[in-house]
């Protein structure tokens, strides 16, 4: 298993600054033509498993005569073998298993779940959906949890029995920290790992700090089946609700493999709804091969992920700064690019550069951007109830690109020269 410590990254960084060429010669100007929203293709090997089954029309999860011969059970199975977990139930998405893991941890209608303020929507959207109330905790400029902001929330919240947090972006808080907090205030810790597919926290997958883990399949993730989630625990009793709520009726826990024994489903099905989130056999299929290819790809993310950030710090170092990964960090997994602009620039400047920056063939997202559904202000069905101070301070200048891994070598030699072009075309100005 290939593993990036922060002084390996450092290393890498040193070694690659030169990788990209140079910045064009002033009154040349790159523009970027590829997609930047090329996904990763499914693997032949899912292609062809996708194609038989929709020849079988057996689709359905449990249309077998044996749990070991469902696409998704074999899916599951990968899966949980790859980050250590005991039990896996794949769902239809992430916000469901997000969803699962507050109902099947005991979240009572109306109760309180502390999360962070910089999250993607489907997070606080999760938490109203499973009956719950949304309290928000800072996150500070590496783009994670701040932990004197969730003791004092916590200190404050006293009631709250849930913290869920989000590992934004692959970027991990300090879980130990973190944990240490949800001690001593006896509050149940959960991770949302729809971005950390892969991201170590002292060589251990991200998702067992916490008594339960969510991970996604959605198309812009480390595995894509274009929508779909998993639902990851050691606790046998988490994984049995979740595969009845998730819809294992009657006797159908028997057609899973990685979940407890009937002796922990009990009088579950009678006793708990069903809501029918199951993930699907064709899901499955395309996901399955897309495991097995994990650490070879995320090696590959991360060198250029060294090698960009690189070349960005030595070109634009005055204007910008990277987030750090914390320390605890093992195995990161950069598969997109975050940088925060200086303070120094203005709001119209920041502007002025994503113009720039799309002008050019190069989409940059603003998080703090007035419609972007990362930005807790647009959350209007799970609004803050008190002032943000640092988030909306730090969503403000915090940017965002894709790294498609599709792309060629020589696509992110352009991608560095358009960042540069554009952020020194708008500083030189004033």
């Amino acid at each position: 298993m290939v593993k990036f410590t922060s002084a390996a990254l450092v290393l890498i960084s040193a070694l690659s600054a030169n990788a990209f060429s140079a910045v064009p010669k002033i009154g040349t100007r790159t523009v970027i033509t590829r997609d930047i929203k090329t996904p990763d293709p499914v693997p032949f090997e899912g292609q062809q498993a996708a194609l038989e089954l929709m020849q079988t029309g057996k689709m359905y999860r449990y249309n077998v005569k044996t749990a070991e011969e469902s696409a998704v059970s074999q899916c599951e199975i990968e899966l949980a073998k790859y980050t250590g977990h005991k039990y896996c139930i794949a769902l239809n998405s992430c916000g469901s298993a997000l969803m699962l893991l507050l109902k099947t941890s005991g979240l009572e209608h109306g109760g309180e779940v502390i999360s962070n303020a910089f999250t993607f929507g489907a997070v606080p959207s999760a938490i109203e959906h499973a009956g719950g109330k949304a309290v928000y905790v800072e996150s500070d400029y590496n783009h994670v949890m701040d932990v004197e902001s969730l003791e004092k929330q916590l200190t404050a919240h006293p009631n709250c029995k849930h913290v869920l947090v989000s590992h934004m972006r692959g970027k991990v808080a300090d879980m130990d920290a973190i944990a240490e907090a949800c001690k001593k205030h006896d509050a149940i810790l959960l991770e949302d790992c729809a971005h950390s597919l892969g991201v170590r926290w002292k060589d251990q997958h991200t998702g067992h700090v916490g008594i339960a883990s969510a991970v996604s399949s959605q198309s812009y993730k480390m595995i894509n089946s274009g929508e779909g989630g998993f639902f990851l625990t050691d606790d046998a009793l988490m994984a049995a609700k979740c595969a009845v709520y998730a819809g294992a009726y009657e006797g159908l826990a028997a057609k899973h493999v990685t979940v407890p024994g009937p002796e922990v489903f009990g009088d579950l099905p009678n006793q708990l709804p069903n809501y029918s989130v199951r993930m699907s056999n064709l899901a499955a299929a395309v996901i399955k091969p897309q495991i097995a290819s994990l650490e070879e790809r995320i090696e590959k993310y991360n060198t250029r992920y060294a090698k960009l950030t690189a070349v960005m710090e030595e070109r634009l170092g005055d204007y910008l700064s990277i987030p750090q990964n914390t320390p605890g960090v093992t195995t990161p997994v950069h598969d997109s690019l975050q940088f925060n602009l200086s303070h120094d620039i203005t709001d119209e400047q920041v502007q002025e550069f994503l113009s720039e920056c799309a002008n050019h063939g190069l989409p940059v997202e603003l998080f703090g951007h007035k419609s972007n559904a990362r930005n807790f202000v647009n959350w209007g069905f799970a609004p803050a109830d008190e002032p943000l101070p640092m988030t909306g301070k730090m969503l403000s200048r915090a940017c965002d690109v894709r790294m498609p891994l599709m792309w060629d070598d020589k696509d992110f030699d352009d991608m560095a020269n358009v960042l540069s072009e554009s952020l020194l075309a708008v500083v030189e100005k004033s």
